[in-house]
């Protein structure tokens, strides 16, 4: 299968230009490896992963680094956390940039080493499975926001999905971008190796077995709140085990927690963080939808849908070496609004699926999976009108619509590919 082309491959050259060492994280198998090779072929490629390579570097890394001199990329280097305070001093003992690329798959195990010997010597780049604008080749880099100026940019380029659950379904690790290589094995594979290599270096599982049936519990709740006790009640484990699970999903890139908006003024506002899957393909398989048809048919099709809307405008910002977490929240208030459900006026609890904060200004957007969306459905957004010191911009509907438009004053109606 030939190299697909990395949004992010631009952040990583002119890191590499101006800093003394570069590391790439993600999880496993997101193309970290096959990216940094393909944009730094004079460099000397050293896989760590391999047993006796590893050994060597953890039994003498100072003649182990004397070995393999810079400029150099050092592969999954949380396999030998002794190098960094090597690497450190190398760092210090040259000025030339770009001497040490470093890649590793277990992100919050590499930060506790990195913040530790490479403060200020070393940019830190996040690789997410391939993005829809990726696998379709579209070279539009600009980080999603839902503005009249953004939707006549994406416009130029954006592809039309004849079938947005054959993205969802699949997911977007590379290696099955190869429509040779079968779904079902690959995510089979993949869960064997992830349990039997990451999880049980990050923690001490006692029973894989249990933690393979707590990660079908939380791949069934993609898309909610969290709630550590009910996850507990269904796998029969308690509250502390649950929270460290979670941080260990976490931890190798398997999940990420969507924090909440939660200002002074809006004093009902819900405080726990919603958790989502990194890679819809993986979510589908653990919770055993088997095919797009049945997942795009299915019970959790809403969940699916915004876990991959969510998902994707995240990438957006990543890809371009912005932070996602200071900018990308959601609003779940307790206060009441009335909403028309099935021809009855009820009263619901008020959200916002996603706010996006640029310059001061607040963007809600809501996301459904529809292709016809109303006005009624953003009627949470007046909430952000209460937070005095920001202002509420252009807020959107994500659905599946056939072109972008405008629902009403300040409220656009964008399509899921345009993201």
């Amino acid at each position: 299968m030939e190299y697909i082309k990395r949004a992010i491959e631009n952040v990583v050259l002119h890191s590499d230009k101006t800093f003394k060492s570069v590391l790439v994280t993600g999880a496993r198998q997101t193309g970290k490896t096959e990216m940094l090779r393909t944009l730094f072929p004079a460099k000397k490629y050293v896989p760590i992963d391999d047993p006796f390579i590893a050994e060597q570097a953890k039994n003498n890394p100072n003649m182990f680094l004397s070995l393999n001199q810079p400029p150099v990329i050092y592969d999954e280097i949380q396999r030998v956390p002794e190098l960094f305070r090597f690497i450190k001093i190398a760092c210090d003992e040259r000025k030339e940039k770009g001497l040490f690329t470093l890649s590793g798959s277990q992100p919050f195990e590499l930060m506790k080493h990195v913040s530790e010997s490479l403060s200020g010597r070393v940019s830190i780049i996040e690789l997410a499975t391939l993005s829809q604008r990726e696998i379709n080749e579209d070279e539009f880099y600009e980080p999603f926001l839902p503005t009249m100026e953004y939707i006549q940019k994406r416009s130029a380029t954006a592809k039309t999905s004849h079938n947005i659950w054959e993205y969802i379904h699949k997911g977007g690790y590379p290696e099955l971008q190869d429509p040779n290589v079968e779904w079902a094995a690959f995510f089979s594979s993949y869960v064997k190796t992830y349990l039997e290599r990451d999880v049980r270096q990050l923690s001490a599982v006692q029973n894989l077995d249990d933690f393979r049936r707590f990660m079908v519990a939380v791949a069934a709740r993609t898309g909610q709140v969290l709630n550590y006790s009910n996850i507990a009640n269904e796998i029969g484990k308690d509250h502390v085990t649950i929270k460290n699970w979670i941080s260990i999903l976490e931890a190798s890139g398997v999940i990420y927690l969507l924090e909440p908006y939660t200002p002074s003024v809006l004093n009902r506002a819900i405080k726990s963080p919603k958790i989502y899957f990194r890679d819809t393909g993986l979510a589908a398989y653990l919770t055993r939808w088997l095919s797009p048809e049945t997942l795009a048919m299915g019970a959790m099709s809403g969940a699916f849908f915004e876990t991959f809307v969510v998902g994707e405008i995240v990438k957006s910002y990543s890809n371009r070496g912005i932070d996602y977490r200071y900018c990308i929240s959601y609003y779940h208030g307790k206060d009441k609004k009335k909403k028309t459900r099935n021809g009855e006026t009820v009263e619901v609890e008020s959200e916002i699926d996603l706010i996006i904060e640029e310059n001061g200004i607040l963007y809600p957007i809501e996301i459904k999976q529809s292709v016809n969306v109303t006005a009624n459905e953003t009627s949470a957004f007046f909430v952000l009108d209460k937070v005095d010191d920001k202002k509420r911009g252009t807020g959107a509907i994500i659905c599946t619509c056939p072109q972008p438009g405008i629902i009403r004053e300040n409220i656009l109606q964008i399509p899921v590919w345009y993201i």
